[in-house]
């Protein structure tokens, strides 16, 4: 995928090196590689060896309980940027169903939704390929203190005060 930055112990990075492609549908018969197929399509069919899923903003990410760890990546994806969907699923899939392995925000994803996304819980970002990743990269810089809680910080500021 192009375009894609990955926070590496809490530093963006531009990730040079990512092999996964993204199925928008899953045809009858997959290639060979790594690949994120839709939700449906995964549950539907035996992909034991489909490592990556993608949500749409209106999947429940419960389904996928119990079954994480037949996955390595989980993408969720932002058809548009005003659909803010995706940063519900994120937190979910974070906080109740504790994944923690790569969650990779795809669509429309732009540099002034990163430091956001962030919050809920992605930890890679396939940046709007018209757009440019380097300059996103500068928008997880953007705030340096949250006061809320957050799914990579679940404590308020002021409980973090000693």
């Amino acid at each position: 995928m192009k375009n894609l930055i990955r926070l590496q112990d809490g530093v963006a990075q531009l990730a040079s090196d990512d092999g996964w492609e993204l199925l928008r549908e899953a045809p009858e018969e997959l290639p060979a590689g790594e690949l994120i197929v839709p939700l449906g399509a995964w549950l539907a069919a035996d992909v034991a060896p489909v490592r990556g899923v993608w949500l749409a903003p209106e999947d429940d990410p419960m389904r996928l309980a119990g079954r994480l760890d037949e996955l390595a990546l989980i993408a969720i994806d932002f058809p548009s940027f005003r659909d803010g969907r995706g940063y519900s699923l994120a937190y979910l899939l974070r906080t109740r169903l504790g994944w923690g392995g790569e969650l990779r925000a795809v669509g429309d994803v732009l540099r002034d939704q990163l430091a956001h996304m962030r919050q809920c819980g992605f930890d890679a970002f396939a940046v709007r390929e018209d757009k440019s990743a380097e300059d996103a990269l500068k928008g997880l810089a953007g705030l340096s203190v949250q006061y809320g809680r957050s799914a990579i910080e679940p404590r308020p500021l002021f409980r973090r005060r000693s």
